[in-house]
């Protein structure tokens, strides 16, 4: 290439301005297609001839790229500065939801204040109240004491514990102050339920009266198990009377047969499963004879009487077997 061009020799020519308007719009391309993503363009439409098309400038591109570069051009970013335009003004105006400002107050605090704390009874009604007296010397101009009552599940102090309620007083600058009192429903009738601040004495003044719970003995008893055991905590209930003695009996006992003098007493009955006992001569008893006729015993042949092994220790057995007991042994000693 000459050297008219300005070039330096083997390095070619300048570029033109097209040249470098191409070259401007690659980059704008290769970048918009890692930042920008296409699906969430809603003025990008593919045809059905394979090509892509703006709808809001309604112009037609051959790639994804190309319509990446007219999105960065003047004509759309027009376009999209006219719809939104336009859209603002057609919108209806909404009023601007109305949000509250609260205004931290940052004062210093001087202590707490002192309180004295009075227990009551009303012997008529049977209720129990608290008389609190809070006195509020450096309290701010124009400023009240306020009161609330908070659940033991609300404060972050002191573990949960259902049975226990919170009494708090708050008064600028003095520091908040919670009084511990039992979680009972609070009578909030007139008479008895008031707040009173003077402002001359700076004392606050509030009285608060519990309601009473239902007596134990107004409670019905709890019903007894199904067992017939009592539920627990109830009183062991009494055991019936024992039944009348009989009166009369339709088949008195028996007495004992009289023995006459001489003759043996009747033998003892047989036995479940064992054998039956060895009379007192030694000879066992036959059985008895089987019932005869034409059933499944008709054709029964009675067993032989089997010597049943004597019974007793070796001495009785062979006294009754008419057996003489062996000689003693000789006396070593002599």
């Amino acid at each position: 290439m000459d050297r008219e061009w300005g070039s330096k020799p083997g390095s070619g020519g300048a570029a033109s301005a097209q040249t470098e308007a191409m070259d401007r719009r690659e980059r704008l391309r290769r970048l918009a297609l890692e930042t920008i993503d296409l699906a969430k363009d809603p003025y990008f439409m593919r045809n059905h001839l394979g090509s892509y098309e703006c709808k809001l400038c309604l112009t037609l591109h051959n790639n994804e790229g190309n319509y990446l570069a007219h999105t960065q051009g003047k004509r759309h970013q027009t376009n999209l500065a006219k719809r939104a335009a336009r859209e603002a003004k057609e919108a209806p105006a909404q009023p601007q939801p109305h949000k509250r400002k609260v205004s931290v107050r940052k004062s210093v605090k001087i202590g707490r204040p002192g309180y004295r704390v009075t227990k009551q009874y009303d012997p008529e009604t049977k209720q129990r109240s608290l008389l609190f007296q809070i006195e509020y010397p450096e309290i701010e101009d124009n400023i009240k004491p306020r009161h609330r009552v908070m659940s033991s599940y609300e404060q972050r102090v002191q573990p949960f514990d259902r049975r226990y309620q919170y009494l708090l007083f708050a008064a600028e600058p003095y520091e908040i102050i919670a009084f511990k009192v039992p979680s009972t429903e609070i009578d909030k009738s007139t008479p008895k339920f008031f707040s009173h601040w003077d402002p001359d004495s700076k004392m606050f003044t509030l009285q608060v009266y519990f309601k009473t719970k239902p007596l134990e003995a107004n409670k019905p008893q709890p019903p007894a198990a199904a067992n017939g055991t009592a539920a627990p905590g109830a009183p062991p209930r009494p055991l019936p009377p024992p039944p009348p003695p009989p009166q009369g009996l339709p088949n008195p006992p028996r007495a004992p047969p009289h023995l006459v003098p001489g003759s043996l007493p009747p033998p003892p009955p047989p036995m479940g499963n064992g054998p039956r006992p060895m009379p007192p001569g030694g000879t066992p008893i036959a059985p008895p004879p089987p019932p005869g006729g034409n059933g499944t015993m008709a054709n029964f042949t009675p067993r032989p009487p089997t010597n049943y092994p004597p019974q007793g220790f070796p001495g009785q057995q062979m006294q009754g077997q008419g057996m003489h007991l062996p000689p003693p042994p000789p006396n070593m000693g002599q």
